[in-house]
């Protein structure tokens, strides 16, 4: 349909008009003043209507397919929690079908691979943590870059790594545990969700920190950590909280001690490392969303508004603190700069202490 514009609209009714009229000469002047009013007044109303229609244009619809929500762990572990979570969330305010893909495996990083391959239109997300954004790409030649590849959405959540053994792991703190690996070296295995995870690195700093000497086995996920562990075939792990809690709530896990600076106020009555005489083998993990690089500002921005709103909903609050967890209060370009100072962080740590593939 070809749109006419104002001015041609009036010039067609008053020519018209004028054509089929003698117009005296005294209101001849009367007549163009009209004329020119009447344009000036289309005009403005297409000028209106104009700018009123652009903004609805240039939205962009979202979602318009279905959503996926990559995890680089198995199913039941803390960032497959995380992601189920707000994948039910997402659905309830932007509509449409969210679903949670598990792609296990080289230290979270297939899931990434895969993110930020993937076409930049926003359908395609990343459930994250500094285990496959900071630590292992200082591990293992990648084929995409972290820092580039992919855009920061928010912070979900910071948590705690805690020491755990198997209920019918003979210690009940982490003195017995030292003498005890001091004892027998080597005999004791730790689980990890993969070479360069967050739980690794624990290890091997407690390792250095205590004198010990402990041998790491790496799994696709926390999950077949905790089988290996309640079946006896290893004794220990470094696992995050929001993995490890229901099994220490079950008591099939005994929590030694925190990573952290701080007691975790889900276990309150578990001391941090250096309470219990480990110094230097703090560590935290956090969870955070990524979308691919390139996704049109608009649906970036949707995204990160309503990931924010999400955090602060009571049962999401009540829900990540119940996994031990700290939801994320800073804004999208601080976990920006988060995550590429952790990447700095770990990239100086793995040179210092040695610590390659397997």
């Amino acid at each position: 349909m070809r749109l006419i514009s104002p001015v041609a609209w009036a010039r067609i009714e008053f020519t018209v008009k004028i054509d089929d009229i003698s117009t005296p000469p005294n209101l001849e002047p009367l007549m163009t003043r009209h004329i020119l009013s009447r344009t000036a007044f289309f005009t403005s109303l297409w000028i209106s209507l104009m700018l009123w229609l652009i903004p609805v244009q240039a939205q962009t619809a979202y979602p318009v397919k279905t959503v996926r929500i990559m995890v680089g762990a198995g199913p039941g572990g803390g960032t497959d929690i995380i992601a189920r979570m707000l994948a039910e969330k997402f659905a309830e305010s932007l509509k449409g079908t969210w679903v949670v893909e598990n792609k296990p495996g080289a230290s979270n990083t297939i899931a990434a691979d895969f993110t930020a391959k993937a076409a930049a239109d926003g359908h395609t997300l990343l459930v994250a943590t500094n285990t496959g954004q900071a630590i292992a790409p200082h591990l293992m030649k990648l084929s995409f870059d972290p820092i580039k590849d992919l855009i920061p959405i928010g912070l979900i959540v910071t948590v705690p790594n805690v020491l755990v053994v198997g209920a019918q792991v003979p210690v009940n703190n982490v003195a017995d545990l030292v003498k005890a690996m001091k004892a027998k070296p080597g005999d004791f295995k730790y689980g990890s969700s993969g070479v360069g995870s967050t739980q690794h690195i624990a290890g091997e700093a407690f390792d250095l920190a205590a004198g010990t000497k402990s041998e790491h086995i790496s799994y696709k996920g926390s999950s077949q950590a905790h089988l290996d562990i309640i079946g006896g075939s290893i004794q220990m792990m470094f696992d995050t909280t929001s993995s490890a809690m229901a099994q220490i709530k079950s008591g099939k896990f005994k929590p030694l001690a925190v990573t952290t600076s701080m007691r975790s106020p889900q276990l309150p009555d578990v001391p941090t490392l250096t309470e219990a005489g480990v110094r230097g083998a703090d560590m935290s993990t956090w969870y955070g969303l990524f979308v691919t690089a390139g996704t049109p500002a608009e649906v970036v921005g949707k995204l990160q508004q309503e990931l924010a709103r999400i955090l602060k909903l009571p049962e999401v609050d009540a829900r990540l603190k119940g996994l031990g967890g700290e939801p994320g209060a800073i804004t999208p370009m601080q976990f920006g700069e988060l995550n590429r100072s952790e990447y700095e962080r770990f990239g100086k740590l793995i040179r210092d202490t040695g610590i390659k593939l397997q």
